[in-house]
């Protein structure tokens, strides 16, 4: 499939940012003509407004080709190292290995739009240009057959927790209350916060992301303690059954199956990065995770089960210093609990490929390829195929059999 109708696209973006938004503000009157793109088509904005009707009904084309692989063996890219030199790097790294997905930060975890889009646009003053050429990096990506799925991290988001307090959740001062690593949230009760991060996952999809994956869908690690202390608006939830922690619960889970609706006219995945530890539970009290409601609404789960990130379990005292039987011993409580939907998603852990120093001495080791081919080794052991590495820095370990202990 070539280029052809990649214009369509493009001529589509401007009016269609705006009505993205949810707002009037930019709007153009209903019968003026707007330009839409290079080769000069025009669509009045009525047209323009009718266009994700039009999408449902006629299917979507981003003008590129991607197919799916065997599995997804991928790797998180940041939108610094998308958009620089690095890239070459990460790039040779696909050529040469059995790695064939990239995760690329849209939505980064400040906040920030991590292109600049059109002139206009709703996103406009929250984007920086980190990937200068969005375009070239997807013709890029198809070259090399290189699966692309789009992070957009939803709730942790400084950025609009300054720019709309009101979205967020703030002191008796009227001060936007932050975490000690001194980051801000958007609360997930509110359905302005959920158009805001679903527009710009659309935007991804317009783009050619095959795959949307949402992270930091959730409120923020001990909301338990301080849900009654700050103040925020629980939007239509004020009125919901049980206490608040199920309202947490119901709003996240709410927020994952309307995201979904929306991205459906798309043909792109849904994917969702949760806490490893929520499928050990219930349901995470403070932020909101119910591993099983959640797995019910997306094609895949993406479990964070790096064994620096977990206190002692699985009869492990220090789980950093086990990978694999810390590995072993999660997926096969996931497997146990992703049996019980008729429709399970397809399971895609993120592994580690970093070394947790911070730990301190006696409670890490260095990871390289022993530790990293160890958490392959169990997931395929127990029947799951497909993972994810992270390296905050996008500096993977070297000389890693990707497919080690996989039978044919």
């Amino acid at each position: 499939m070539g280029k052809k109708f990649r214009f369509t696209v493009g001529a589509i973006a401007a009016g269609f940012a705006v009505w993205l938004s949810g707002t009037n503000a930019g709007y153009a009157e209903e019968n003026e003509t707007v330009v839409m793109g290079e080769h000069g088509t025009k669509e009045t904005a009525l047209e323009v407004r009718e266009w994700p009707e039009r999408v449902a009904r006629f299917g979507f084309d981003s003008g590129y080709t991607f197919e799916y692989p065997d599995a997804v063996r991928g790797i998180f890219v940041t939108a610094h190292s998308a958009g620089g030199s690095r890239m070459d790097t990460l790039i040779d790294l696909m050529d040469n290995t059995d790695l064939n997905s990239m995760v690329i930060d849209v939505k980064d975890d400040d906040g920030w739009l991590t292109y600049k889009p059109d002139e206009g646009s709703p996103y406009e003053d929250i984007s920086k240009n980190f990937i200068s050429n969005p375009e070239a990096m997807m013709e890029r990506l198809e070259e090399h057959e290189v699966y692309p799925i789009a992070r957009v991290v939803v709730f942790k988001d400084t950025v609009l927790a300054e720019k709309k307090p009101e979205w967020s959740f703030t002191n008796d001062d009227g001060s936007v209350w932050k975490n000690r690593r001194g980051e801000a949230f958007v609360n997930p009760f509110l359905k302005e916060v959920w158009d805001y991060n679903v527009d710009i996952a659309i935007k991804a999809a317009e783009m050619g992301f095959q795959e949307i994956q949402f992270d930091y869908v959730r409120y923020p690690e001990g909301f338990e303690r301080r849900d009654e202390d700050l103040n925020y608006d629980v939007g239509e939830y004020k009125d919901s059954e049980g206490d608040n922690v199920q309202r947490r619960v119901d709003a996240v889970t709410d927020f994952v199956e309307y995201a979904n609706e929306r991205l459906q006219p798309y043909d792109v995945d849904v994917s969702v990065d949760i806490f490893g530890y929520t499928a050990t539970l219930p349901e995470a009290p403070g932020i909101g995770q119910n591993f099983t409601r959640i797995s019910e609404h997306v094609d895949v789960i993406s479990s964070m089960i790096y064994p620096s990130h977990w206190t002692a379990h699985f009869g492990l005292d220090k789980p950093d210093l086990y990978p694999y039987e810390l590995v072993t011993e999660y997926i096969k409580l996931e497997n146990d609990k992703l049996a019980e939907l008729d429709e399970p998603p397809v399971s895609r852990p993120w592994l580690q490929d970093f070394t947790a120093s911070y730990l301190g001495a006696g409670n890490y080791i260095p990871y390289g390829v022993d530790e990293v081919e160890a958490q392959i080794r169990a997931l395929y052991e127990n029947g799951v195929d497909e993972f994810l590495l992270w390296n905050a820095g996008n500096r993977y370990t070297k000389g890693v059999d990707y497919l080690v202990g996989k039978e044919d």
